[in-house]
């Protein structure tokens, strides 16, 4: 069978997809992973899959319109801002090339990081403030960057999906129509609904241990609240073992995010001969220096002082990868480096 892997540039995805779309019901979209863990995977996903997730993102927002492409075009988010503008009739606006559209109405996939960064910009802010809606995905949303984009008067809705659910497809939360949530063994997210990957390409055993009885078992924990609305607590690998404490490193980025003085953070464990693992925070100052000291009584303030990272790298910026995610294999890398190890 044949498949459509998104590749080139974004004007040349844009055509693919036109094609794709035009063509037949029974070529499926096949795209890779970020492999911000590990290698990535190819995903198959039938072009049911890939429309459902549309129509049901549609009817969610309440509205259809030109999307903005932010994001790379060959992984899934990128894909899907080119196909639902697209189905919606429009080309989508490179922002790369066309820079921000002018009127309002208009819908934009953003990462974290992005969002991050935007809201400190003039330009981007006054722009985000036009668009109907702001998807924001591929990462942990704090609470504080919800805040921030709420009080700039920026419509955010956070999604929480993969490229095994071809995209997005729980907003704020609640799932999309037909899809369903569940919370397995761990607090392991289980996801099942007509927007499912059909299996990893070339690989069935891969596909075996994730697509079990209709669900698709993710490798995010999460639990599910009083009003059955889906809370993250992170990947299952996001829990750092150290000392013999479960330390969780998202919600410490969180709190160090939430430092006047911090405009980026992540938290992440590496191998440590004492400890098992010792959890390493990596920030970036708004400007001059932050004491170590510091930033572990403010950890303290508001969780355990064990949670607290014994390490710190300093960064210019967070290091990312082409999708805009982390880099979780570099922050290692350098913390790995500072250390000496």
């Amino acid at each position: 069978m044949s498949f459509w892997a998104p590749a080139g540039p974004a004007t040349d995805v844009v055509e693919q997809a036109r094609a794709w779309l035009d063509g037949a019901d029974d070529v499926p979209l096949v795209v890779a992973t970020s492999g911000s863990t590990g290698e990535p995977k190819r995903v198959r996903l039938p072009r049911a899959a890939v429309l459902a997730s549309i129509a049901a993102s549609a009817a969610r927002l309440g509205a259809t319109g030109r999307w903005v492409l932010a994001l790379p075009a060959t992984y899934v988010a990128g894909v899907q801002v080119v196909l639902r503008s697209l189905v919606a009739g429009h080309d989508p606006v490179l922002l790369d090339r066309d820079g921000w559209p002018d009127g309002e109405g208009w819908f934009v996939s953003l990462v974290p990081i992005q969002l991050t960064r935007m809201l400190d910009q003039p330009e981007d802010l006054a722009a985000l403030r036009r668009a109907h809606t702001v998807l924001l995905g591929g990462g942990p949303i704090g609470a504080s960057l919800r805040a921030r984009a709420a009080d700039a008067g920026v419509h955010v809705v956070a999604t929480y999906g993969s490229a095994e659910t071809a995209g997005g497809c729980v907003y704020d939360g609640v799932p999309l129509d037909g899809v369903a949530v569940a919370i397995g063994e761990g607090g392991r997210v289980r996801i099942a609904g007509p927007t499912l990957f059909a299996g990893y390409d070339g690989r069935p055993d891969l596909t075996r241990e994730v697509l079990v009885d209709g669900w698709f078992l993710t490798s995010d924990a999460g639990r599910l609240d009083e009003d059955g609305r889906l809370a993250l607590i992170g990947r299952l690998d996001d829990v750092v073992v150290s000392g013999g404490l479960n330390v969780p490193g998202p919600a410490v980025a969180e709190r160090l995010r939430q430092h006047p003085g911090i405009a980026e953070a992540e938290v992440l464990g590496v191998p440590d001969d004492e400890w098992g693992n010792r959890v390493v925070g990596f920030v970036v100052p708004r400007a001059g220096e932050v004491e170590p000291d510091a930033l572990r009584d403010w950890v303290a303030a508001e969780h355990p002082r064990a949670w607290a990272p014994r390490q710190w790298v300093v960064l210019d910026a967070v290091p990312l990868l082409e999708n805009g995610k982390p880099d979780r294999r570099a922050l290692r890398a350098l913390a790995l480096e500072e250390a000496g190890a």
